[in-house]
């Protein structure tokens, strides 16, 4: 079991500053919902988290460990940032070839994670002939190759139908129960509001509430809530 702590994250571009002083925690067995609307720091903070982009100050780690540090990073963290970088020509079961090759994978955690998302049927199919949701399925199984404790997602039911997002709700809800940590940006609110034990939401840069959806949410509804805790945050920073 893995703990995701952000502590004091600091980040700007140009002397624009994306993320000031966010700081939250991911627990085992919890799926988090990071929720703040465009430009608001939620993909900066998870670039810093996976080491793609270096703060400026404060600290984004897995139990004490930078991912930079971590020995075997696909054995402990999962992500999908952006399933649009997939090659159009190989196919899916390449696609995860390579991927398990790159992180020194057993090759037969390829038929097992096309078998989890659903996309065995479609593994021999060149990607440029998958739609966005089957690319959203292929980029949760390079996720899950490595068979990690903690799955860091953006966006992840972008371009899925109604039977995609369920099975995405229950595929992330038995990861959690099972013990592993969940962090989950998203705009789908109503999604969110389903599968989601914590919030946390930043905006302008700033996390303005974090802590149980149970306690954040009480007799409203999530949309309600978070679109008055972002309204206050307009021309803060």
């Amino acid at each position: 079991m893995t703990t995701i702590r952000i502590d004091g994250l600091h980040k700007s571009y140009r002397g624009f500053e994306a993320v000031h002083d966010v700081g939250f925690t991911a627990a085992p067995g919890r799926v988090v919902g990071l929720l703040g609307p465009n430009g608001a720091g939620k993909s900066t903070t998870l670039q810093v988290l996976l080491g793609l982009t270096r703060a400026d100050a404060g600290t984004a780690t897995f139990d004490g460990r930078r991912y930079a540090d971590l020995e075997h990073p696909a054995q402990v963290v999962g992500a999908l940032l952006d399933a649009g970088g997939l090659h159009p020509g190989r196919t899916g079961r390449d696609h995860l070839r390579v991927q398990a090759a790159a992180s020194r994978l057993p090759a037969d955690r390829v038929a097992a994670a096309l078998s989890a998302v659903g996309m065995t049927p479609a593994a021999d199919r060149r990607v440029r002939t998958y739609s966005l949701g089957m690319r959203q399925r292929l980029g949760i199984a390079t996720a899950l190759l490595g068979r990690p404790r903690v799955l860091v997602l953006d966006e992840p039911a972008n371009g899925l139908d109604p039977a995609g997002t369920r099975w995405l709700r229950e595929l992330l809800r038995a990861f959690a129960d099972d013990g592993g940590t969940v962090l989950l940006a998203s705009h789908v609110l109503a999604e969110v509001a389903q599968v989601a034990d914590d919030l946390v939401v930043i905006g302008q840069g700033r996390v303005v509430a974090a802590g149980p959806l149970s306690e954040l949410v009480t007799d409203r509804s999530l949309e309600d809530v978070y679109l008055d805790l972002t309204a206050a945050t307009e021309g803060v920073r």
